[in-house]
């Protein structure tokens, strides 16, 4: 069993509060998931003047499906309104909206390990770890408050190494215990797979390639989801109660079902269907 979830709802993108970063510094090309080019820096063209997406209730049939799939981890209004002091990038000069493009997928990348790291410590087993874990969490914040030239001179993947260690480490433990564990599938290449059914009761499918795999009814209580690619994997009735590290963002790239059973951390996407 795990500790009370903890509260991670400054780990949550909030669009009110953000100056539409993700619609503007990052890049994109026309393909299944967005329906037009988009070079990094240049705002999208559905981003209106007040920061909002002009087509938000319709991305998916507009052809934006990777907008929908998309979290900051809160990136966005942390950048926006912390870092920056709340100037946005329009008023503030061509040098003030570079930088904050530049730092914004610094900071998320950061938050991303701050949900991660959040988690671990509500997982009992991985007491062992806690203090080590409390103190990369403690770290982590840190950083994500540094200034701009701070934050662009950081080494991230450095970060990321040392904070992945003791993930691994806490994954370890608390997956140790799960009866009928079946070996690891680690960045296994499991596109189009058919799991269906499948007992995966603490199996690391740590960056796994899940790409359209059935993994309906699938027993994934205790995985370890960490970076798994779950783009358009059919969860249908699949329980995902106590899987480690599923973020909302892969659950949104996902198919599933009203009967697709979910932890209390992550919500059942709006476009799965009804059915279970």
């Amino acid at each position: 069993m795990r500790d009370q979830p903890a509260d991670r709802a400054d780990l949550r993108g909030d669009c009110a509060r953000c100056f539409g970063l993700c619609c503007v510094a990052l890049p994109f090309a026309a393909s299944a998931d967005f329906a037009l080019d988009k070079d990094a820096g240049t705002p999208c063209p559905n981003l209106q003047d007040d920061h909002r997406c002009g087509i938000h209730a319709k991305l998916r049939p507009k052809g934006f499906t990777g907008c929908t799939v998309y979290d900051c981890f809160g990136a966005g209004q942390k950048v926006s309104q912390v870092t920056f002091g709340g100037r946005d990038w329009r008023t503030g000069g061509r040098e003030h909206a570079r930088r904050m493009f530049d730092v914004f997928p610094v900071v998320r990348q950061l938050h991303e390990l701050l949900w991660y790291l959040t988690e671990a410590l509500t997982l009992p087993a991985a007491r062992p770890v806690h203090a080590g874990l409390r103190r990369a969490l403690d770290r982590t914040e840190r950083l994500t408050r540094g200034t701009p030239g701070d934050l662009a001179a950081l080494d991230v993947a450095a970060h990321r190494q040392e904070v992945n260690a003791l993930l691994l480490r806490a994954s370890e433990l608390a997956r140790a215990g799960v009866r009928g564990r079946r070996k690891d599938r680690r960045g296994a290449d499991l596109i189009g797979a058919r799991l269906k059914g499948a007992d995966l009761r603490g199996v690391s499918l740590r960056g796994a390639c899940l790409i359209a795999a059935d993994l309906t009814g699938a027993d994934l209580r205790g995985a370890d989801l960490i970076g798994a690619d779950l783009r358009d994997t059919d969860l249908t009735d699949a329980d995902l109660t106590g899987a480690l590290f599923l973020t909302q963002p892969q659950l949104n790239a996902a198919r599933g079902s009203a009967g697709t059973r979910l932890s209390a951390s992550v919500t059942r996407p709006a476009h799965w269907t009804a059915r279970g």
